[in-house]
């Protein structure tokens, strides 16, 4: 009896939550019914009132093309005689206008331009290495993308190597450069350069007036030290050859310069331009004069063979002489000049033959009497003799002598002259002697200067004006 009344009340409740399910999906079906009709009279509005819009807008652009037509129309009738009048003047412009085209396109030339570019791989130092520039010359300007100039020098298989004209401080690895096409050269014009050949031979008074002077200090890039000494050289040829306005620095593309193996060739390339031109192409000439600092007074190393060994002699300045104050300080017994008295007037050979020889064998002998505690007399005389030879080569700054003194002063040295004399007069009597023989024996300086000979008359006047002046001197001390 329970278990029948249990079972149908489960029953019962199965129904009821049927009988609800289908209520609420009936709901359900309904709700999206009307969603669905809403939507559809909601899409149906839309298309309607697009579909005014389109009437509309099309209505509206037949009015203004309407309306624009007559406002056409009314300008053209407007216009129509005046421009019957400018048709004559519109073709002529048209005319000239179509032949400024042909000409154009006539003239027109199409340029390609290649540019030889390249990657910098690694900088510092004043120097870059650059991958690229497949057809780069030596000696080619090349142009950094930050604006740096420099100079190719080494070709390697893999690499450019270029060293910089400036600190190079804004150029990066991975940056472009680009060959220029041209090699390093001045530009030079009539007011840029004033060359004169006149002056103060004697004194040396305004020849900054027609002097050029290129200088690069210690402190400048290594390229700029590098490139004075050909800059220098360029612009004497300037005048040497009157050269085109853009003279180039460095002549022909440098070659191997690794030092010190080649650094023979960096000098005599630079040194052999040195020369003197023929008379049909004017006669110039351009001396090299190039300075070399030992280390320790070593003339024998490297570098300072190297330069005698293309140069015509050398003056070796002695900073031992220079600071015992024989000035200017020249070591008579390693200064040679392979041209010798070629460069000599005959009067200079007269009296100045025998004196290099003199001061060397004196050199010798005063650095072995330092050791000696007994001198015999002409070792003594030898000594004092070298000693004033020494003085009377001693010059102050700035003071030139005329060829004619010169003479004078040599042949009073060489002659004995100066020997009664203590060391410290030599100067003062050699300074008198010059006025004296100046004001009271003109004769001799116009017997050298025309003659260009030491003659007998003139030994005669020199000797003469000695003798007197040394009488005075002697008097007067």
């Amino acid at each position: 009896m329970e278990a029948d009344q249990f079972r149908a009340n489960g029953y019962s409740e199965i129904e009821r939550e049927k009988l609800n399910l289908i209520n609420s999906t009936y709901k359900t079906l309904e709700q999206l019914e009307n969603y669905k009709n809403e939507t559809i009279r909601f899409e149906q509005q839309r298309a309607i009132n697009q579909v005014r819009q389109r009437v509309f807008q099309q209505a509206l652009e037949g009015a203004l093309g309407t309306l624009n037509s007559c406002l056409n129309t009314e300008l053209h009738l407007r216009t129509i005689s005046t421009n019957i009048g400018m048709f004559g003047t519109m073709k002529e412009i048209t005319d000239e206008i179509s032949n400024i085209i042909r000409e154009r396109i006539e003239q027109y030339n199409r340029e390609v331009k290649i540019l030889n570019t390249g990657t910098v791989l690694q900088v510092g130092d004043g120097i870059a290495r650059i991958y690229g520039l497949d057809e780069v010359m030596a000696g080619e300007l090349v142009e950094f993308e930050e604006g740096t100039i420099g100079i190719a020098l080494n070709l390697e298989s893999n690499n450019v190597g270029v060293v910089l004209m400036g600190d190079g401080l804004m150029i990066q690895e991975g940056s472009s450069v680009k060959a220029t096409g041209r090699i390093a050269q001045i530009p030079l014009s009539v007011k840029s350069v004033f060359c004169s050949s006149g002056g103060d031979y004697f004194t040396g008074k305004g020849a900054m007036e027609y002097t050029i002077v290129v200088a690069e200090t210690a402190d400048s890039p290594a390229t700029l030290q590098y490139l004075a000494p050909y800059t220098g050289a360029a612009l004497a040829e300037y005048f040497m050859y009157r050269l085109s306005p853009n003279v180039s620095l460095l002549r022909r593309p440098p070659g191997r310069e690794a030092y010190p193996g080649d650094v023979f060739y960096l000098h005599s390339r630079l040194l052999e331009r040195a020369a003197k031109s023929s008379s049909p192409l004017g006669e110039g000439s351009m001396t090299a004069l190039p300075i070399v600092e030992t280390q320790s007074g070593d003339v024998s190393a490297y570098i300072p063979t190297n330069v005698i060994s293309i140069t015509d002699g050398q003056i070796f300045l002695s900073a031992d002489l220079f600071n015992a104050g024989i000035r200017p300080a020249i070591n008579v017994g390693i200064s040679v000049s392979r041209v010798g008295s070629a460069a000599q007037i005959k009067a200079m050979k007269q009296v100045a033959g025998k004196s290099k020889l003199e001061l060397a064998q004196f050199a010798e002998l005063e650095a072995f009497s330092q050791f000696a505690s007994d001198l015999d007399k002409a070792t003594q005389n030898q000594l004092a003799r070298g000693q004033r030879l020494r003085e009377l080569l001693k010059q102050s700054q700035a003071a030139p002598l005329a060829v004619e003194e010169q003479i004078m002063t040599i042949y009073t040295g060489t002659n004995g002259y100066l020997d009664s004399l203590e060391i410290g007069q030599v100067r003062k009597f050699l300074v008198e002697l010059r006025t004296y023989l100046k004001t009271n024996k003109p004769q001799f300086q116009e017997i050298i200067s025309s003659t260009k000979i030491f003659n007998e008359e003139a030994e005669a006047l020199l000797k003469e004006a000695i003798q007197e002046q040394m009488e005075r001197f002697l008097l007067q001390e």
